[in-house]
């Protein structure tokens, strides 16, 4: 929003006593800083004093302002004011100090998507995790694990994890997903039930596309959703043969452990298919590592 430029209509000055308007607001010491520095004759200055003051008012908040939360401004972040272009009046949005440290303490989450993925996922950092429960363990050790070999290696396992409901695997994976990000590395987080809902929607294919071929990829509670054949054969199977051949490190969560996960997708409308569900195990098997975590309901 910043650094555009608004094209600013005239402004009608026939019943305006000019002169008297601009001394008064002239008293005002932030209106009286402003136009000092726009370096511009006056007789440009009066014409727009109405709106000169309303960015004395904004400049003046700017201020006295402690944060974000304590805006008083029109757009949030942002202070209206005026710009001496070529000896020509315009106005710009200005980011405040706290607006550019809040874009550059949250650039990082350019480099992750998220598809149909609660807030508090997309907020995961390792520093909120659960730790006090020793079933979590395995998990976080083998994760911290994961994310110094991944800078080094590029080409590394993922993860199969599977467990009780509400324990936490989402959070764990999308937190060093996001340590991730903040180095620049690529990822998404797609939640698997409601991504094959919107299959037929017009955009699908591009979303498809894209984390079919991310260099990171979590596939949020697999076994959950409601199984076709189709989305089975055509859509997870070409997704895994896919990463697999191109070494993309890819994750899952899952209730099920991957027995229970071969029997879900074995079933389908048209009936029981073993071969086909063999096949994405033994690609999920080639993918990741298999670790089970039991621990308790983080959601009660």
């Amino acid at each position: 929003m910043h650094n555009v430029l608004e094209n600013i209509g005239s402004i009608d000055t026939k019943e305006i006593d000019l002169d008297s308007e601009f001394k008064k607001a002239k008293a005002d010491t932030n209106f009286k800083a402003i136009t000092k520095n726009l370096k511009l004759d006056e007789s440009i200055l009066k014409k727009y004093t109405s709106i000169i003051n309303e960015c004395a008012k904004e400049f003046d908040n700017c201020k006295n302002c402690k944060g974000l939360l304590n805006c008083l401004n029109k757009v949030e972040g942002y202070c209206y004011l005026p710009i001496n272009i070529n000896g020509s009046l315009s106005f710009i949005y200005k980011p405040c100090k706290y607006k550019v440290q809040y874009e550059n303490k949250n650039k990082y989450k350019n480099n992750i998507k998220f598809f149909n993925t609660p807030e508090y996922v997309k907020e995961a950092c390792l520093d909120n995790i659960y730790k006090t429960d020793k079933n979590r363990f395995k998990t976080i050790n083998y994760l911290m694990d994961f994310l110094d070999d991944y800078e080094s290696k590029k080409e590394c396992k993922g993860l199969y994890l599977h467990g009780n409901f509400g324990c936490g695997k989402t959070y764990l994976i999308a937190a060093i997903f996001n340590e991730l990000a903040k180095k620049n590395y690529k990822s998404s987080i797609i939640f698997w039930p409601e991504f094959l809902r919107q299959a037929f929607n017009n955009d699908f294919n591009d979303k498809y596309e894209y984390v079919k071929s991310v260099p990171l990829l979590l596939i949020d509670d697999i076994g959950a959703e409601n199984l076709t054949s189709w989305n089975r054969d055509e859509i997870l199977c070409p997704l895994l043969q896919y990463r697999m051949d191109n070494k993309l490190t890819t994750f899952f969560t899952s209730n099920l452990n991957l027995k229970e996960l071969e029997s879900h997708l074995s079933n389908s409308k048209n009936g029981v298919d073993e071969v086909k569900a063999n096949r994405i195990i033994s690609r999920i098997e080639q993918l990741t590592t298999d670790i089970e975590m039991v621990s308790k309901n983080l959601r009660k």
